[in-house]
């Protein structure tokens, strides 16, 4: 029996706004949550996939998400904003702060919006792609409960809070990087304990503090690495700055304090819009970006030079054509919550 079935990506976002719908989420809110879940599988990165659904839904049974937040300002000024996303769903509440950001950018050339109290956005990437389409570079970040290793500690200090670039390049696929401060983000790391595949020895450690290839014994002992020591760490702490500093919110200890099942619904998040035509002529622009990929390629032919989301813009073109691949670990998990894929 393979270890994974094919769905069509249509029915993976009717299949999660379904559920969703069970649960009391209303439209547009289910429709944003399902198109942005089910994007994650589609691109090739499905530790932020539909594999969240059952945190949602247990969220909002629970009464720790809400499924029909009212999203306020607390305050503004032309080029800003500060959002509280009233513990609503990461994923709709974060659309609506890079909207806000995009807005300002192209009236004022620059946009940025803090928004706190929301729960676990998926996947940084949807945010910075999303800004890149509408025309600017995007940019954003979160905190998050701590699980890293920093600065030679023997338990997690800091979220592995990651950062998302999203440049715009004309007609063709935006270059997007998504990055977290671990050497590989937690459900990375979830996905190779699933596939039953090794990971590298320098992602994390085991209950003994030592360097492990098993994904297992990583998640466990809960000693994930950040990625060139002092580096990470050092950007973990400072997007810890950038989102529950300035939002005058909470760390990412203290959101775990208050909810430690990965939800995050206390968590704060950054999100900035550049409008590149404030700038530069935006044709100018990806024709620089152009100039640049294709200097780098003919540089040593025999390199190949993959562009920060390139790889899964390839992977969306496959799985729309045979379908969304879904590990049968997470079509269980699903049917626990009583969701059926097949």
């Amino acid at each position: 029996m393979s270890d994974e079935i094919r769905i069509p990506h249509a029915k993976l976002i009717a299949v999660i706004a379904e559920t969703l719908a069970s649960v009391g989420v209303p439209s547009p809110i289910r429709d944003v949550e399902a198109e942005l879940m089910a994007e994650a599988d589609l691109l090739g990165v499905p530790s932020h996939g539909v594999r969240m659904l059952p945190l949602v839904v247990r969220g909002i049974r629970e009464g720790r998400a809400n499924p029909n937040p009212r999203i306020t300002i607390v305050r503004e000024r032309a080029a800003t904003c500060l959002l509280d996303g009233d513990h609503g769903l990461g994923r709709f509440v974060s659309v609506q702060a890079m909207n806000h950001a995009i807005a300002r950018a192209r009236q004022f050339g620059v946009g940025a919006c803090v928004a706190t109290r929301v729960t676990h956005w998926g996947r940084a990437h949807a945010y910075a792609y999303r800004a890149a389409l509408a025309g600017c570079i995007g940019i954003c970040t979160t905190n998050a409960i701590p699980n890293m290793l920093a600065f030679g500690s023997t338990r997690p200090l800091l979220g592995n809070n990651p950062l998302a670039i999203g440049v715009p390049r004309g007609t063709r696929d935006p270059i997007v990087l998504d990055m977290a401060m671990s050497q590989a983000a937690v459900g990375k790391i979830g996905t190779y304990a699933r596939e039953g595949k090794a990971v590298p020895t320098n992602w994390g450690l085991d209950a003994e503090g030592k360097p492990t290839s098993d994904p297992a014994a990583i998640l466990a002992s809960g000693k994930i690495l950040p990625f060139g020591d002092h580096k990470g760490a050092g950007l973990a702490l400072m997007m810890e700055l950038l989102t529950g500093a300035l939002a005058g919110s909470l760390f990412s200890f203290e959101v775990a304090q208050r909810d430690a099942s990965g939800l995050d619904p206390d968590s704060s998040k950054l999100f900035i819009a550049l409008d590149v035509s404030a700038f530069v002529e935006p044709e100018r622009f990806a024709q620089r970006i152009d100039d640049l990929i294709a200097w780098m390629r003919a540089t040593e032919p025999g390199v190949t030079i993959t562009c920060p989301g390139e790889r899964g813009w390839r992977t969306r073109e496959q799985n729309m054509r045979d379908g969304i691949p879904i590990h049968r670990e997470i079509v269980e998990q699903l049917r626990a919550i009583g969701v059926t894929l097949t």
